[in-house]
């Protein structure tokens, strides 16, 4: 409950912290926990953690009134609040969510365990054996908004690799992701396991997010936005330690010479209106000038028929007259909505050029029978995925086979795309020797 100062007692922190509202010693204490926990986790052995996921997934399933009651209180405050609707679905869960939510963390327990992999094996002509094997990254923060199901899904992913995960969820899904986050620790302690290894800021107060982008006194090894652009800039331009996150999806579908119409109809319709708030979904069309004649006209229709509004440049005007003018801004705006811009390009450097100029380096598709010209878009588009003759919508973990993902990363430094269990490890060399010393 919130005492009335914003700060709500949760977890082991509930005594410590009850009457205080010295939020720098919370936060600090936060991450020195997780830390402490980090060191355990990382010895954990494969099975140990399997089956605490499972006895998470068990808890939450246990938990589920009581979760759908605090849920119906945070959907209740939204409502009241006058947040969109587009918001209230996102926070809404009901006993199918969660059990979904339950068995997505059993099924980041049955994934393969990342750590503890070698990576690779060397020896050097002076006898030294050289391993580089995959490590936990240590502590990771996940600074996340309306979905409360993150809570579950970065907590798994980050226990799964062998790291302490501190959550701060937004206002909006406090009160559910007190629950879920309560479970996941009971389930780790139930298991022998450190239950500081999932924390929750138990705070609604909007400066713990601050003190999270500081570090923690390097507590905190890396950051995790899942939000909106404005959460993701903050994080981004005041944060002091690494981030894994990407500020915009703007994805282009590129249909190409040698493009086979009914395909690229077909992947278009679905790249733009499968879903089209979620970051993997297309915003811009690029239609080679070698099949606007056959190709532009069917593809602008098929788009409108299916419900989205069509801006475009003049060839692509000219093909319907229910297309309205796209401005420069357009090129560059993530619509997340039933809207999408389009112009014809003239030939593969065009269209890599327009790319390079006006995208986002997340996901970006080509569509075409041309091998050769399929090899140079996916070599020289410096996207965190590219496609082709897919989708855009498959830039997501669970279709990458991650089995959940925390996030996706436009970043050029260690993540990059769906950033799994995989990703949120490291690495670390071990040399192997027999008395070898450095000559001076």
């Amino acid at each position: 409950m919130d005492d009335g100062n914003g700060i709500v007692p949760v977890l082991n922190l509930r005594s410590e912290f009850a009457e205080s509202d010295d939020l720098p010693t919370l936060m600090a204490a936060i991450g020195r926990r997780a830390r402490a926990a980090a060191r355990g986790m990382a010895l954990a052995s494969a099975q140990t953690k399997d089956v605490a996921l499972r006895a998470i997934a068990a808890r939450i399933r246990a938990n589920a009134a009581e979760i759908l009651r605090e849920n119906a209180r945070d959907v209740a405050a939204a409502k009241a609040a006058g947040q969109t609707k587009a918001l209230i679905d996102r926070l809404t869960l009901d006993e199918k969510r969660v059990a979904g939510i339950a068995e997505a963390v059993a099924q980041v327990g049955a994934l393969a365990d990342p750590v503890g992999r070698q990576l690779a094996a060397f020896e050097r002509p002076n006898g030294l054996l050289i391993e580089r094997i995959s490590v936990p990254l240590g502590v990771v923060g996940v600074i996340f908004e309306s979905r409360p199901n993150v809570t579950a899904d970065a907590g798994a992913l980050c226990l799964k690799a062998g790291n302490a995960a501190i959550l701060r969820a937004g206002s909006d899904s406090h009160r559910t992701a007190t629950v879920i986050a309560r479970a996941m620790s009971e389930g780790l302690a139930q298991t022998g396991l450190p239950a500081d290894a999932i924390q929750l800021v138990p705070t609604r107060d909007r400066a713990a997010v601050g003190l999270m982008l500081t570090g923690l006194d390097g507590c905190l090894d890396v950051i995790v936005p899942r939000g909106g652009r404005s959460l993701v800039e903050r994080v981004q331009a005041e944060a002091r330690l690494p981030v894994f996150a990407h500020l915009d999806g703007i994805n282009h579908v590129y249909v190409a010479a040698g493009a086979d119409l009914d395909m690229a109809r077909t992947l278009l319709v679905n790249s733009k209106m499968r879903r089209t708030g979620v970051c993997g979904a297309a915003e811009t069309l690029l239609v080679d000038s070698a099949v606007a004649d056959t190709h532009l006209k069917p593809l602008i229709a098929a788009l409108i028929e299916a419900g989205c509004a069509v801006r475009g440049d003049a060839a692509v005007q000219a093909a319907d007259s229910r297309v309205t003018p796209a401005s420069e801004a357009d090129w560059r705006t993530e619509y997340l909505d039933a809207v999408i811009s389009a112009r014809v390009v003239d030939g593969l450097d065009a269209a890599i050029e327009h790319i390079e100029t006006n995208g986002s380096h997340h996901t970006d598709a080509i569509v075409t029978e041309d091998m050769e010209a399929a090899g140079r878009f996916m070599a020289e588009v410096d996207s965190a995925i590219v496609t082709h003759n897919a989708s855009t919508q498959f830039a997501d973990g669970g279709e990458f086979g991650f089995g959940a993902e925390i996030g996706i990363a436009t970043g050029r430094m260690h993540a990059r795309g769906p950033v799994g269990v995989e990703q949120l490890t490291t690495f670390k060399y071990r040399v192997h020797g027999s008395g070898q010393t450095r000559p001076v």
